[in-house]
């Protein structure tokens, strides 16, 4: 019986541990900071709970860079009016987010912009707000 209330207390540890890693967007990204990069997407991830665009950032150096850059729950980005095509291979962006707190080139964005139309995404608070092209 002793064994089955540890795997009990093991199982609901783990889902809460679990949970609050999910949900930990301070824990992962340091908020204190701000990264703008530019790229190309190549791909756009429009899956729950959280999308992500995968992006070529070109170097300086003459070589290219795969960042990930999140974006909030999908249930809100639908709410305001995102769908799987909105963002599609080949569109050019500017983006502004919290850079990850590990030494990778991911992003939590904060704002992202698509110039060659207007098309904007910006995550106000908790919410993401969406102006659509011109």
């Amino acid at each position: 019986m002793k064994r089955w209330i540890l795997w009990l207390a093991a199982g609901i540890a783990i889902s809460v541990m679990a949970g609050h890693a999910h949900h930990s967007i301070a824990g992962v990204y340091d908020s204190s900071r701000q990264v703008t990069i530019e790229g190309i997407v190549t791909e756009f991830q429009f899956v729950n709970p959280h999308p992500f665009v995968t992006v070529e950032v070109k170097q300086d150096s003459g070589g290219a860079q795969q960042w990930r850059l999140d974006m909030d729950n999908l249930r809100e980005l639908v709410q305001a009016g995102m769908t799987s095509q909105t963002l599609k291979p080949g569109d050019r962006i500017v983006v502004t987010g919290s850079p990850a707190r590990a030494k990778s080139q991911s992003l939590y964005i904060r704002r992202l912009d698509r110039p060659a139309d207007g098309f904007q995404y910006e995550q106000v608070g908790n919410s993401p707000r969406i102006r659509t092209p011109r």
